[in-house]
């Protein structure tokens, strides 16, 4: 065939090509995939690919009894499962009519902001590998540790405590504990000068940081975008203070904010969270020894419990955002229905495929860990 004859093919730019951050790399926040279309150094097109990690909780939260649900909901979000436990306990108490002690709700307070200090130290430790600070890794492990001590110590668990039951909690503190968790708050406390000397202000991270995945607040809210992402684009809404659950109303504390909405003001608002968080938990162990009384409210057999038929949506203010759970019964032993409305299903698909697109490749890892996603909550 004579070369004229030949059909022009449509080729690329030799300067365009793809490359996949995950599901298995340093620079991507668990095991979770971002498909990135790149024009030499810059990201002109990036598409979030999931599904490598544990699926189907709804569905499968529909056919377990709803006393099942409670070791199935914490891995959603692994490192931060106190929420998941809580909201859905919330849920089931709503349809239930149950009316949670005071006590026990003082207790749940406590678990979650341990939770949420766990968490941001897994974070800041993740997002500091992404500039090569291993040190601030290392350190955000072991600190996280001694906080996975104290959930062992009062639950039984580690990681996935199962400790929240509809109605209220499994059992009550250990002798000492409250002593042992105020000891414990204050080492973390001194170890935050530590960690804004190696990390928040070493300027390697703050010109990585700075400028980066920048994000509006009209853009924030027009995308759904809630929690520290949200705080950092300077406006203070928080679950916790607006929509009070629990005895948040009777605990005082700030919400931080920041106005700039890049990678840096997003780390910025969940370091000054961790301090809001010790200054909680000081409330609470101050508190506790005086509040007495049951630690969950009477229950059926949990194996043989129809929660009777309506449908309610309970939320909570987890350490990635709000986090809400819509629950349907239709009377039965088992839930009819269960939607998850996590942040973490946004702000990594939607806002990350979005704040991705003109950047450059090394910035893809800052964006993605200022985000602070959870992908199994993705692969929900």
């Amino acid at each position: 065939m004579r070369p004229e004859n030949y059909q022009a093919i449509s080729q690329p730019s030799s300067n365009e090509y793809e490359l996949n951050f995950g599901p298995n790399h340093p620079g991507i926040e668990g095991n979770y995939a971002l498909k990135v279309k790149l024009h030499g150094d810059k990201v002109i097109e990036a598409k979030a690919d999931g599904g490598y990690l544990h699926r189907g909780f709804e569905k499968l939260m529909e056919q377990r009894l709803w006393i099942q649900n409670i070791a199935l909901v914490p891995r959603i979000c692994v490192p931060d499962p106190s929420p998941m436990e809580v909201c859905y306990s919330m849920a089931v108490e709503d349809l239930c009519g149950l009316e949670v002690p005071e006590r026990a709700q003082w207790i749940r307070v406590m678990q979650l902001e341990l939770s949420r200090i766990a968490a941001h130290l897994f974070t800041f430790g993740g997002h500091a590998a992404t500039t090569g600070m291993y040190s601030t890794m290392y350190w955000g492990v072991a600190d996280r540790d001694l906080l996975l001590d104290l959930f062992e110590e009062f639950t039984g668990g580690r990681v996935y405590s199962i400790y929240n039951i509809p109605g209220g909690v499994r059992r009550e503190l250990p002798t000492g504990f409250l002593k042992r968790l105020a000891d414990t708050l204050d080492y973390i406390e001194s170890r935050l000068p530590d960690y804004d000397n190696l990390f928040f202000t070493n300027q390697v991270f703050v010109q990585r940081a700075k400028g980066v995945g920048v994000m509006s607040q009209e853009q924030a809210l027009e995308w759904g975008v809630t929690g520290p992402n949200l705080r950092a684009t300077g406006l203070a809404f928080d679950v916790r203070r607006d929509d009070p659950y629990l005895i948040y109303d009777q605990i005082d504390f700030e919400i931080p904010t920041q106005d700039a909405g890049d990678a840096w003001a997003r780390t910025l608002v969940r370091r000054a969270e961790l301090q809001q968080s010790i200054r909680i938990l000081r409330q609470v162990v101050a508190a506790l020894p005086d509040i007495k009384g049951p630690l969950r409210a009477p229950i059926p057999n949990p194996l043989a419990w129809n929660v009777p038929a309506g449908e309610t949506y309970s939320r909570v203010e987890s350490s990635k955002g709000e986090l809400g759970y819509f629950v349907v019964s239709n009377g039965g032993p088992k839930p009819y229905r269960v939607h998850v409305r996590g942040p973490s299903s946004m702000h990594a698909v939607q806002v990350l495929e979005k704040l991705a697109v003109g950047s450059r490749i090394e910035d893809v890892a800052q964006t993605m860990f200022s985000l602070d996603a959870c992908p199994p909550e993705v692969d929900r």
